[in-house]
């Protein structure tokens, strides 16, 4: 955390002492600088003195006003100036909760430190929307360089990729310097990174979008899906909920992580209880079904590779698959290879 060589508690006071009284606690109450910490609303405020909201914002943007033309102001420029060589420090541009993070020793500090950005006149703001959260900036250009970057990394993403965060700062670093930005350290990429709201990273520490199960985690499935992609292989479902709580500290029980994996086309039953990633190539079906997908990519098989490529996607004992062979659906040829049977009517 960077230290700042003032208090913003002290000089939020210091900046307020020559208002008229009604201003002073306007600003106060708007930016939550009592003791208490409250911010309270336009329409809050408004009550309590008899005006309309719209007063009230008038009131707080002349006391603003009026605190930037003061004599105190001009004597707190150095203050003010220290803030901006920490924001610059931080990136240039950074998002409001990175700021506070960065920049606030205790709860309390956080208001007064908003209070002393906005009243700044080195400082823009510029509000929550849909692609990104409320920053702060001293530099236009940066920042539009920064947002730009941020757009271009998340329509470069496959819907539910993962990326490593190492990796995926790679990326951000190639967007970055396609923007105009470049050399940066990777802490500082790593607050541009929390600015944006269409990417994230999941509790694995992995990147991709925001609206992709694997990033935004919402139930069971998208732990359970997790936990098989961190293994790596097959795992029973017993298992699948040991490392759920084990990866998440979420206590899951086997039954439900079991109707979870049962119900989530990403999952696919491999064995007993076994189940395994759609996307590592198992197909879903019974034993025949797979039969049926392998003799369809590859044509006619012998016995013995139906087996082996079978076993590829099933834990089954090889007389299963034998069994399943003389099933009716499949046709032994001449020369001992099998082929589907259907395909020999056409």
């Amino acid at each position: 955390m960077s230290a700042l060589s003032f208090s913003p508690k002290s000089i939020s006071k210091d900046l307020l002492t020559g208002l008229p009284d009604r201003s002073r606690r306007v600003l106060t109450d708007r930016f939550g600088l009592s003791p208490k910490g409250e911010k309270r609303t336009l329409d809050a405020i408004g009550q309590e003195y008899g005006i309309t909201r719209e007063r009230v914002r008038q009131i707080e943007n002349h006391a603003l006003a009026a605190v930037r033309e003061s004599s105190i102001y001009r004597e707190q420029m150095a203050i003010l100036e220290d803030l901006k060589k920490q924001v610059h420090a931080l990136g240039g541009v950074v998002s409001e909760d990175a700021v506070l993070n960065e920049l606030a020793q205790t709860t309390a500090e956080r208001n007064h430190l908003i209070f002393l950005l906005t009243l700044g006149h080195h400082f823009d703001e510029r509000r929550e929307n849909t692609d990104f959260h409320t920053r702060w900036l001293i530099d236009e250009q940066i920042a539009e360089q920064v947002e730009t970057a941020l757009k271009n990394l998340y329509e470069s993403l496959e819907p539910n990729m993962l990326t490593a965060e190492e990796d995926f700062l790679q990326m951000f670093a190639k967007n970055l310097k396609a923007a105009g930005v470049k050399g940066k350290p990777d802490e500082v990429m790593s607050r541009w990174l929390s600015m944006s709201k269409r990417v994230g990273k999941n509790p694995l520490g992995e990147w991709g979008r925001m609206d992709s199960p694997h990033v935004r985690i919402k139930n069971t499935r998208d732990f359970a899906y997790l936990t098989i992609k961190r293994n790596g292989s097959p795992m029973h479902f017993t298992e699948v909920a040991k490392g759920i709580e084990k990866l998440f500290k979420r206590k899951t029980h086997p039954a439900t992580t079991h109707n979870e994996l049962i119900k989530d086309k990403r999952f696919v039953l491999v064995g007993r209880g076994l189940y395994a990633l759609k996307e590592w190539g198992y197909q879903p079906g019974v034993v025949r079904d797979v039969i049926r997908g392998v003799i369809e990519r590859e044509g006619p098989l012998t016995r013995e590779e139906i087996i082996e490529r079978v076993k590829r996607e099933r834990y089954v004992k090889d007389a299963t698959i034998a069994v399943n062979l003389q099933s009716g659906i499949f046709k032994r040829l001449p020369d001992g290879r099998y082929t589907v049977e259907k395909q020999q009517n056409k």
